[in-house]
């Protein structure tokens, strides 16, 4: 009884108490690398404590992880070959939000581009932030149901397969190792909540 006692006086005081201040205040910032995606920066910032330190970062537009549902309840995946770990990986849709572009848009744009469907009903789940240690990157989520096929538009140099998979073999597939790509593991577990209306 007295270590709940103790422990709720803990947590009440905790809550009393003013945040720390953890801010980092940009003092300089050089732009390293240009490209076609990514643009690299190293800042000097200053921490806290007064002290300054150097912060590398990758600066990215942002994407969309789309998760079509057919109607019989399998989800619309990928595959396709990923250059850096030089091996096939299966995903769920997903593509780069151009500068200005409404993330929903995107989606719509991607599904249609990717896989060949257009998806009359679009929910969004959720914003994930998916390597905060050295990018701004962001994915934002999204549920489409009500299929219809329309035919792939695949953009200039773009090469993939697309298959689909009932929602408890792709998590198998998780399970197993087959699927490794961090946006579709989150965002098949996303699916799998809201399937059972959890979310």
């Amino acid at each position: 009884m007295y270590i709940l006692v103790l422990k709720i006086r803990l947590i009440f005081m905790s809550k009393s108490q003013p945040p720390l201040d953890l801010n980092e205040t940009r003092v300089s910032s050089q732009n390293v690398f240009d490209g076609e995606l990514l643009h690299v920066y190293q800042d000097q910032v200053c921490m806290p404590d007064g002290k300054i330190k150097v912060r590398e970062y990758i600066a990215h537009p942002g994407a969309v992880v789309i998760i079509p549902l057919l109607d019989n309840g399998e989800i619309v995946l990928e595959r396709q070959h990923r250059y850096p770990l030089h091996r096939d990986f299966f995903e769920l849709p997903a593509g780069k939000i151009d500068s200005g572009e409404d993330p929903l848009r995107c989606a719509e744009r991607e599904l249609l581009e990717e896989t060949g469907y257009h998806a009359e009903s679009w929910r969004y789940l959720a914003t994930l932030h998916p390597c905060i240690g050295y990018s701004d990157e962001k994915l934002i989520y999204y549920l489409a149901k009500e299929l219809v096929f329309q035919g792939a538009k695949l953009d200039e140099g773009e090469h993939l397969e697309v298959f689909t998979l009932t929602l408890p073999t792709a998590l198998e597939w998780i399970r197993e190792g087959r699927i490794t790509d961090n946006k579709t593991v989150s965002g098949l577990f996303w699916a799998e909540k809201a399937l059972r209306n959890e979310w």
